[in-house]
């Protein structure tokens, strides 16, 4: 063996033992199968497999309803603060008293949403048919005195039942008695009668009007539109028409800033009382 060591033994070694460039090939091929294996793209996941069973977006009802209320009161918040500011602003500007084109023009925004040209030109009022209107220095009985300085002699020729001589428009119930009660100077031994719905059936007031002469009629417009509508008043002899047209409320909206009576106003007019103002039997107060 130890003289078998000094000859090329590595010669006589069998031929797999020797490294070979197949041997080392092989071990290539190994890592390239190894960096093939890593570098293999991971499928991915169906549309299943990505959802959550559980979805944690969808809110609970109560946080939903939670939500509701939140955005509510934000809304219901940034109502009353406009409201606030436009009061606010009300109650800093200097009061200007209503004129007849002030009613002019808002006839004529009214009418023109569902009348045509010659119609809103037949509405026009002429200006002989409006009295002098007040400027804010007057109170309601020195007002209708001076718009009306006969009026004794007027009311002791007035005879006709179903009917008054002078109409006051005004926007609530509780208004009407204020202004009953604030013209007790001018009406002396006049029949005031109230015509507003508050705790007055209808049915009774056309009773009084069938049984009584009455001379001045305070109230709402609705009211007043049934009254005609129903046959209890009638407008022929009436000789004044007076809107309760500067005063202000609480929230210091006037007669024709509260859209569902401005819309009673209107409809009011178109019911005979423009008629009469154009043939000049009637004529037209704003207080």
């Amino acid at each position: 063996m130890a003289d078998d060591l000094g000859d090329e033994w590595w010669k006589n070694q069998p031929s797999g033992a020797a490294s070979s460039p197949a041997s080392n090939g092989e071990e290539g091929g190994g890592n390239n199968e190894m960096m093939q294996q890593e570098t293999v793209p991971i499928p991915a996941m169906s549309k299943k497999a990505k959802q959550p069973k559980e979805c944690f977006l969808i809110q609970p009802k109560e946080m939903k309803k939670d939500a509701t209320k939140t955005r509510r009161k934000r809304k219901v918040s940034l109502i009353i603060l406009t409201m606030k500011k436009i009061t606010d602003i009300l109650g800093k500007s200097e009061p200007k008293p209503g004129t007849p084109e002030d009613l002019q023009k808002m006839m004529k925004d009214y009418y023109s949403s569902n009348h045509s040209v010659i119609e809103l030109e037949e509405l026009h009022l002429p200006d002989s048919c409006f009295l002098k209107a007040n400027d804010l220095t007057h109170s309601l009985s020195s007002y209708l005195k001076e718009i009306c300085p006969k009026w004794v002699k007027l009311r002791k020729n007035h005879s006709e039942k179903k009917s008054v001589l002078m109409l006051i428009i005004c926007s609530s119930a509780i208004r009407a008695l204020e202004i009953i009660r604030s013209m007790t100077a001018f009406r002396g031994d006049s029949k005031v009668m109230k015509l507003f719905a508050k705790h007055i059936k209808i049915q009774k007031q056309v009773k009084l009007l069938e049984k009584h002469v009455v001379h001045l009629g305070v109230g709402t417009p609705g009211r007043i539109k049934e009254l005609i509508k129903q046959g209890g008043l009638n407008l022929i002899p009436l000789k004044f028409l007076v809107f309760d047209w500067n005063w202000r409320d609480q929230k210091l909206r006037r007669l024709m800033d509260i859209p569902e009576i401005k819309k009673e106003v209107f409809e009011l007019l178109e019911m005979g009382i423009l008629s009469l103002c154009k043939t000049e039997s009637l004529k037209l107060g704003l207080f």
